[in-house]
C-alpha cells in the first residue's frame, strides 16, 4: 500500500487509541462512555485492517473518509475527557444523553464507511456482489457509485475493469457533471492503464470513457497531462481496428473541445498514424503514400505505367485484380492516373525505363527494398509500416467493410478537427499524400466519410487562405491532387442536392487566390448559387464569390469579369432589395466590389447597379459596418465616374 495512503489513516487511529485509553478513566456517564469505548475498538479494528491491507487502497475516498473518520473521533475523544471531570468542575458540566446517541450513530457511520472502503479494494473473490452504499453517500451517492467504479479499475481483474470503464461510460454520458467528477476522483489514470494493457473490449471501453470525459477545456488538459497521447498512438499503431476507431472519435473530441491539444497528440505521429488508416485501401501502396519519401517507388506507379505500355497485358490485369479497394472496383482510371502523375512529380529521378515493363516490376521493388538502410529493413520485415497501424497487412484485410468504413470516417474526422486553425499540422496533412486520399474518398467513399473528409478539407484550405507557404505548396495550379479536389469541389457543387454543398463552397472560397484567370470552370456553378432558394447556401456563394473579387485577389478584375458574365449581377440585386438578411450584406459587398472593379460594364450599367448601390447607403442595417460604408462609398464613386459614359455606350 502506498505511503500516502499509510499517513492518512494514521491520525484517525492515533485519535481512536486516545479515546479509548480516556474512556478507561471516566468519572460519570460511564456506561454511556463504554459504549462510546466499544465502538471505537470496532472502528480501530478496520482502520488497523485497512493500514496492513496489501491491496491498493483508493487514495481519493480514503482521504475523504478519513477525514470525516477523524472528525468524528475528535467529537468522541472531547466527549470522553467532559466525563473525566473531577470535582467542583464535574458538577457544573452538563452533558446532555443526545449528545451520547449521535456520537454513538456516527461512530457507526464511520464503520460503515471504512468497510466498504475495505470491501471495494479486496479482489473479486473476497467481497460481496453487492456493495452497496457506505453512510457517507447520503448526500451524494453518484459519488460514491463513481468511487466504487474507479476503485475497480485500480485492483480488480481485467474483466471487472472493463466492466468498470463501461459504467463510467453511462455515467459520462448521462451528465456532464459527473464526468467532471469522474476526473476529479482520479479516473484518468487507470482509464489510460487499461486502454494501454486490457483486453480489447475494456480498452475500447476505456477509450469511449476518455472521449467522453474531454468535454472541456481544463478537463483534457488533466487527460493530456495523464498521458493520453503516448498511449492513443500506441493503439492507432498496434491496437485492433475496432479499438481504434474508438480512439480516433476520442481524438477528435479532445481536438473539437480544446484545440491546444494538437500539438501534444502531434508531437506522438498521431497525424502521421490517422493518415496511414485514412490511406489504408483508399490508394494502393498506400504506406509509401503517407510520407513523401525520394527513394521509394510505388508498384501502383509501375502498374499504370505498365498499362500505358500494353493496356491488354494479362500480367498487368492480374496485378490490379489482387489490389483490394475499400470502394469496390469502381474508383475510375484517373484517380490512377492521378495518384501515378503525383509520384511521378515527386519522385522524378526513380522513373527508368525498365520500371516501365511489368516483368521489372518485381525485380525493382526488390531492388528499391534492398537500397534502403539496414533500419529500415529490419522495420519493413517485423511490420508493413509504423504509419499503418503496424498490424500486419492480412490481419488488416481480414477486418470486416463495415469496421474499415468507420475507421476511415473516424480517422478524417480527427484530422479534421486536429488540423482546424493549425498551420504545422495542415502542412503534415499536406505534405503526406492525404490530399491524394480525400480526393478518392470524396469521389466514392461513404457518406459519413465524405462528410468528415470534405470538413477537413476545408479546414486546410482555411488555413491555407492565411498561410500563402502553404498555399503555394499544398494547392498550386499544377498539382495534380489539388486539381483532383478542386474537381471533386465542383462537382459537389454543380449537384447542389448533399450536405457536401456548404462545406466544398467555403472550401473554394478559401483557395480563390490560387485559381488561374483562365480556370473560368470555377465561377458559373457558385454564380448558379446565388439564385438557390436556401439563404444558407447564398450566403456562402456570396462570400466565397466575395473571396474571387476582393482587392486582395491579384485576379480581381478578372474573375469581377467572370462573374458578371456568367449573370451573377442580377442575381446580386435581387439579393440586396429581397434577400434575407443573412444574404443580403455579402451580397452588397460582392455587387460593391464588382461595381469598383468593373466599373464600366455595360451589363451593370443596364442592371441599374447604381440605384441600388445608392439605395443601399440609405438603408441603416446595411451600412452599419465602417468597412462596408467605405467599400460602397468607393463603388458607387466609380460607378458614377465610369457609367455616363457606359450607359450612352449601352444606348
Amino acid at each position: 500500500m502506498a505511503d500516502k495512503v499509510k499517513l492518512i489513516l494514521a491520525r484517525p487511529i492515533q485519535l481512536g487509541d486516545q479515546v479509548v485509553k480516556a474512556a478507561d478513566n471516566v468519572n460519570s456517564m460511564k456506561q454511556e462512555c463504554a459504549e462510546i469505548k466499544a465502538k471505537t475498538e470496532k472502528l480501530l479494528g478496520q482502520l488497523r485492517q485497512a493500514a496492513r491491507s496489501t491491496n491498493d487502497i483508493y487514495e481519493r475516498p480514503t482521504r475523504r473518509i478519513m477525514d470525516d473518520t477523524g472528525q468524528v473521533l475528535d467529537k468522541a475523544l472531547s466527549l470522553i475527557i467532559k466525563c473525566s471531570a473531577n470535582g467542583f468542575k464535574r458538577v457544573f458540566t452538563i452533558i446532555p444523553t443526545a449528545a451520547f446517541r449521535k456520537i454513538s450513530q456516527q461512530l457507526d457511520n464511520s464503520y460503515g464507511d471504512v468497510s466498504w472502503l475495505l470491501r471495494v479494494t479486496n479482489p473479486a473473490e473476497e467481497r460481496d456482489d453487492y456493495l452497496g452504499l457506505p453512510p457517507i453517500a447520503s448526500n451524494e451517492p453518484i459519488l460514491c457509485l463513481i468511487w466504487e467504479q474507479i476503485a475497480v479499475l485500480c485492483s480488480g481483474s481485467l474483466d471487472e475493469r472493463s466492466d468498470a470503464a463501461a459504467s463510467l461510460v453511462s455515467l459520462a454520458r448521462d451528465n456532464d457533471r459527473y464526468g467532471k467528477l469522474i476526473i476529479e476522483e482520479g479516473g484518468v489514470v487507470p482509464l489510460l492503464k487499461l486502454a494501454k494493457e486490457g483486453r480489447p473490449e475494456g480498452q475500447e471501453n476505456a477509450a469511449r470513457a476518455i472521449g467522453l470525459l474531454g468535454r472541456d477545456p481544463e478537463s483534457i488538459e488533466h487527460i493530456v497531462n495523464g498521458g493520453v497521447c503516448q498511449v492513443f498512438a500506441k493503439i492507432l499503431k498496434d491496437g485492433p481496428m475496432k479499438i481504434q476507431v474508438v480512439v480516433a472519435w476520442a481524438v477528435s473530441e479532445m481536438a473539437a473541445h480544446h484545440p491546444k491539444c494538437q500539438d501534444h497528440f502531434a508531437q506522438t505521429n498521431t497525424i502521421r498514424l490517422l493518415v496511414g488508416h485514412l490511406a489504408f485501401e483508399t490508394i494502393q501502396e498506400h504506406s509509401k503514400y503517407v510520407v513523401p519519401n525520394k527513394h521509394a517507388m510505388t508498384s501502383l506507379h509501375t502498374i499504370v505505367m505498365a498499362s500505358k505500355t500494353d493496356n491488354n497485358n494479362d500480367d498487368v490485369k492480374q496485378l490490379h485484380s489482387q489490389s483490394s479497394h475499400p470502394l469496390g472496383n469502381n474508383t475510375t482510371s484517373s484517380m490512377h492516373n492521378l495518384v501515378s502523375n503525383t509520384m511521378t512529380m515527386k519522385n522524378p529521378s526513380n522513373t527508368t525505363p525498365s520500371q516501365s515493363h511489368p516483368n521489372h516490376a518485381k525485380s525493382n521493388h526488390t531492388a528499391t527494398k534492398s537500397s534502403r538502410p539496414q533500419k529500415q529493413q529490419r522495420h519493413q520485415t517485423h511490420g508493413h509500416d509504423s504509419v499503418t497501424a503496424g498490424t500486419s497487412h492480412k490481419a488488416k484485410e481480414s477486418v470486416d467493410p463495415a469496421t474499415k468504413a468507420q475507421m476511415k470516417a473516424m480517422a478524417a474526422r480527427a484530422l479534421w478537427h486536429l488540423c482546424a486553425g493549425n498551420v504545422s499540422i495542415c502542412s503534415s496533412i499536406t505534405e503526406s499524400k492525404a490530399l491524394l486520399c480525400f480526393a478518392v474518398l470524396l469521389e466514392n467513399g461513404p457518406d459519413d466519410v465524405q462528410y468528415n473528409s470534405v470538413m477537413a478539407l476545408m479546414e486546410i484550405t482555411a488555413v491555407a487562405e492565411q498561410n500563402a507557404d502553404l498555399r503555394r505548396n499544398a494547392f498550386k495550379p499544377t498539382s495534380p491532387a489539388a486539381k483532383a479536389l478542386v474537381d471533386q469541389f465542383m462537382k459537389i457543387i454543380k449537384q447542389a442536392d448533399s450536405d457536401l454543398l456548404i462545406p466544398c463552397i467555403r472550401a473554394v472560397g478559401n483557395l480563390a487566390r490560387t485559381f488561374r484567370a483562365t480556370e473560368t470552370r470555377i465561377i458559373a456553378p457558385i454564380v448558379q448559387l446565388l439564385d438557390e432558394r436556401e439563404p444558407d447556401v447564398s450566403r456562402e456563394a456570396a462570400n466565397a464569390l466575395i473571396k474571387f473579387a476582393c482587392t486582395d485577389n491579384y485576379l480581381h478584375a478578372n474573375h469581377s469579369n467572370a462573374i458578371i458574365d456568367e449573370g451573377g449581377a442580377k442575381h446580386l440585386i435581387q439579393l440586396v432589395y429581397f434577400g434575407e438578411q443573412i444574404v443580403q450584406l455579402p451580397a452588397l459587398i460582392l455587387l460593391s466590389y464588382l461595381a469598383m472593379h468593373v466599373p464600366d460594364s455595360e451589363t451593370l450599367a443596364k442592371e441599374e447597379v447604381l440605384i441600388v448601390l445608392e439605395w443601399a447607403t440609405k438603408q441603416g442595417p446595411l451600412v452599419q459596418d465602417h468597412e462596408v460604408e467605405e467599400l460602397l462609398f468607393e463603388a458607387k464613386s466609380r460607378l458614377e465616374l465610369y457609367q455616363s459614359r457606359g450607359t450612352r455606350g449601352y444606348h
